[in-house]
């Protein structure tokens, strides 16, 4: 992607932001809101262990299969969007993933296993759908600082959900958590449908033949940093599954791991919108790819030995990492996929990127016991490949909608 020159100062980066439709702004909103009430998945576990009374097999097969569901719904909503409008999948996931919140507490534990996959699919479509709705309202070229803005409300709001979550568990219930993140979630099925606009016209848009696959293999680069996201994301979810872990076996405790993930947290929200603009007219491949290498380069640093300052310097360059390449990536996507195909596009990147939920814990966790010397070498390494590949992709081919190509004023379902 070509430079422009004279938009990298700050009046040109506020100038940007500005400009993004009032779409972004209003599912940023929602999003915010909705984020700072999602504690349940933070306490699930606690939740089946303590007042369900669960053994940790079995409570870890239920939240297990949760995550699945998760997972799922985010590498197929998509194609609801595409069907039936993203504003409808949105409004539907939302509802149901809410409802079936508020039901999970009064539900026996026997169908938790069967019930629980189903909530959270829904709950992944709605991630899906939320980039799809964003990558439709702003124009190509542009979607770095829409998706920006998207990321800074959510990680804004999860920074104050488990802390909110905890205080009520305390002082309430457990069950309170699910009733008032059910809550949340029909609350913001409800501004979504009076804010959000319906479909317009779908004239001017391009129609694509040969289905999905035939339309991703004329994008190689894609292909190439769909997978290459995989890698990454079970590499860097380690922090939230074995670093723990790892860290109490050398005797640092909780308190500090708490204190590691607050840093994580902050620098997301000081500068990932500040860089992103910075570098919104760069090479996206090449940003993505250095974001890889940093979060390989920071998993190296845990080689050196369990300390609070190797954690700390681990935990920085991971962000840094972070920052670097999941809005690009996000925006990357959605700038090579066809109008036609845009959700089931977003679909698989939502997918690929939260994958690490089920592959890190199982795959980290069975390495860690069988050989614990080998971990962080072996995340440091795979992300570093991927972001190898990555960087290898950018001279590959991948068509894109031009900048001129119109884009509908009102989206959704």
């Amino acid at each position: 992607m070509a430079e422009r020159n004279g938009t990298g100062d700050g009046a040109g980066n506020r100038g940007a932001l500005r400009a993004l439709p009032r779409t972004v702004w209003l599912l940023a909103a929602g999003g915010f809101a909705n984020m700072v009430v999602s504690f349940t998945f933070v306490y699930l576990f606690v939740y089946l262990t303590g007042p369900r009374g669960l053994s940790t097999a079995a409570a870890g097969t239920i939240a297990g299969a949760g995550g699945l569901g998760l997972v799922a719904g985010n590498f197929t909503g998509g194609w609801f969007g595409d069907r039936f409008g993203h504003r409808r999948t949105l409004l539907t996931g939302s509802a149901v993933s809410g409802a079936g919140l508020l039901a999970l507490p009064v539900l026996p534990t026997s169908v938790l296993l069967l019930v629980l996959p189903v909530f959270q699919y829904a709950a992944g479509t709605v991630r899906a759908s939320n980039s799809a709705l964003v990558a439709v309202a702003v124009p190509p070229g542009d979607r770095r600082q829409g998706f920006a803005v998207m990321r800074f409300a959510g990680n804004a709001g999860f920074t104050i959900g488990p802390v909110l979550g905890a205080l009520i568990a305390t002082h309430w219930s457990y069950e309170w958590l699910f009733r008032i993140d059910g809550l949340g979630s029909l609350l913001f099925a409800a501004y979504a449908a009076k804010v959000l606009t319906a479909d317009g016209p779908r004239s001017g848009r391009t129609v694509t033949r040969g289905g999905l696959w035939a339309t991703l293999r004329e994008r190689p680069a894609v292909l190439v940093l769909l997978p290459a996201i995989v890698v990454v994301d079970t590499v860097y979810r380690q922090q939230y599954s074995v670093l723990p872990v790892f860290l109490a076996d050398h005797g640092i405790g909780t308190g500090v791991y708490g204190a590691v993930l607050a840093i994580n947290g902050g620098l997301i929200l000081a500068l990932e919108v500040v860089v992103t603009m910075a570098l919104r007219d760069r090479a996206p491949l090449r940003i993505i790819g250095t974001g890889l290498l940093l979060v390989g380069a920071g998993f190296a640093a845990l080689v050196a030995g369990a300390s609070v300052v190797t954690t700390v310097v681990m935990m920085v360059v991971v962000t840094a990492g972070e920052i670097l390449y999941k809005t690009p990536a996000t925006a990357f996507v959605a700038d090579s996929a066809p109008p036609e195909y845009q959700g089931r596009f977003q679909s698989l990147y939502a997918g690929a990127s939260t994958s690490g939920t089920v592959l890190a814990p199982p795959l980290g966790g069975a390495l860690y016991q069988s050989a614990p010397g080998l971990l962080w070498p072996a995340c440091a390494c795979l992300a570093v490949l991927a972001g190898l590949a990555v960087f290898a992709a950018g001279p590959l081919t991948a068509p894109r909608t031009a900048k001129g190509s119109p884009v509908p004023e009102a989206v959704g379902g």
